[in-house]
């Protein structure tokens, strides 16, 4: 998608982080903007940012709930006819061993993290199909999609399941000679706001993990040494976006420790750790 003049961007999370800056950029490109959370202050914030004169809709919304997200959808149509792109990008957190991670931890991250993106694709998709107009679905995910982090387990999980349904959604997508694009997102630590997702858990998903806190003290710490900003990663985006790319890899330091990842697969390896 090169020409995004007027056409429609639905951002989910766009409450703080990723979600707003993509907001930002999107508007600067002319887009009219549908901007949806679960935190409306945190919308209030982000809409005071724009451009004066941009065309926005914004609307409270639990990706968790495919009600939710189906009216999501259909407000995106009836304000503006149409959606072209689509960044799928609500996410929590949760840290911990795996054998002290609690159910609630489960529900409430997959919910969020993987249920969202499917929510999205399964309301979105087929509206943009019946458009037969060029249009992009960008699913946020992680590095946490690409390797097997300590302590994270529920967060991994959540984030493999967004990488290996958005490879799924592309080659689908590929062989129905569709008009869309399809993007994951998939950066390191950079200072968003997820650390601090824990304020909007649902009370009835509050049994946490007894463990966290020490580990979630370990990411605070790399979040603020991150060198990347929720700015860079949106520009990132947008540009992988107007070129077509599937794998967005914002952090280059990264990919030694992918490629290990690889290599300890293919060589039947012990996996390695990738931080150790």
């Amino acid at each position: 998608m090169n020409e995004l003049h007027d056409k429609v961007a639905v951002i989910t999370g766009a409450g703080s982080g990723f979600g707003r800056e993509l907001a930002l950029l999107c508007a600067t490109e002319g887009m009219r903007l549908v901007l949806a959370d679960i935190d409306m202050a945190g919308l209030d914030a982000t809409q005071a940012l724009l451009p004066a004169g941009t065309q926005v809709l914004t609307q409270r919304c639990d990706v968790s709930s495919p009600e939710s997200v189906e009216d999501l959808a259909t407000q995106t149509w009836a304000r503006f006819g149409a959606a072209h792109l689509l960044f799928n990008n609500a996410g929590v957190a949760v840290a911990g061993p795996t054998w002290t991670t609690t159910r609630a931890d489960w529900q409430w991250v997959l919910g969020v993290n993987l249920m969202g993106v499917v929510h999205g694709v399964q309301s979105f998709v087929p509206r943009m199909l019946e458009q037969d107009e060029p249009c992009h679905v960008v699913n946020t995910a992680s590095v946490a999609g690409l390797l097997s982090v300590p302590a994270s387990s529920v967060y991994c999980v959540s984030k493999h399941g967004v990488v290996t349904l958005s490879e799924c959604l592309h080659h689908e997508l590929r062989a129905a000679n569709a008009k869309i694009g399809v993007s994951v997102l998939c950066p390191a630590f950079v200072s968003t706001g997820i650390a601090d997702a824990a304020r909007h858990r649902p009370a009835e998903l509050a049994d946490a993990n007894p463990l966290a806190a020490p580990f979630e003290a370990r990411v605070r710490k790399a979040v603020q040494s991150g060198k990347l900003t929720a700015v860079d990663i949106a520009r990132a985006t947008m540009d992988a976006v107007k070129a077509d790319h599937f794998y967005i890899l914002t952090h280059s330091n990264i990919r030694p420790a992918i490629e290990a990842r690889m290599r300890d697969i293919l060589d039947g390896r012990q996996p390695t750790n990738p931080m150790p």
